[in-house]
């Protein structure tokens, strides 16, 4: 089997057979292009990914200590539109 991935620039029947490979090509931070005929057209590159950063807001919030606490009749009463 050829090895698509040698070559840069690629034809839009080989990227639709070799798309996993290619996208995986892009994602290693390679150049990888699709041409029609042999007038390139269209570049893959990966996008930006977001990262969870679990406790990036730490010691920037505080939990009042009531926060589990009941409601009062008087905030329930403003809480519920009343």
């Amino acid at each position: 089997m050829v090895n698509y991935l040698l070559d840069m620039q690629f034809s839009v029947h080989v990227a639709k057979t070799q798309l996993s490979k290619l996208i995986d090509a892009a994602l290693r931070g390679e150049e990888v292009v699709i041409a029609k005929g042999s007038q390139p057209v269209v570049r893959l590159v990966p996008l930006p990914q977001k990262r969870n950063l679990i406790g990036a807001l730490e010691g920037q919030l505080t939990v009042p200590d009531d926060l589990f606490e009941p409601m009062s009749d008087e905030e329930l009463k403003l809480w519920e539109g009343g």
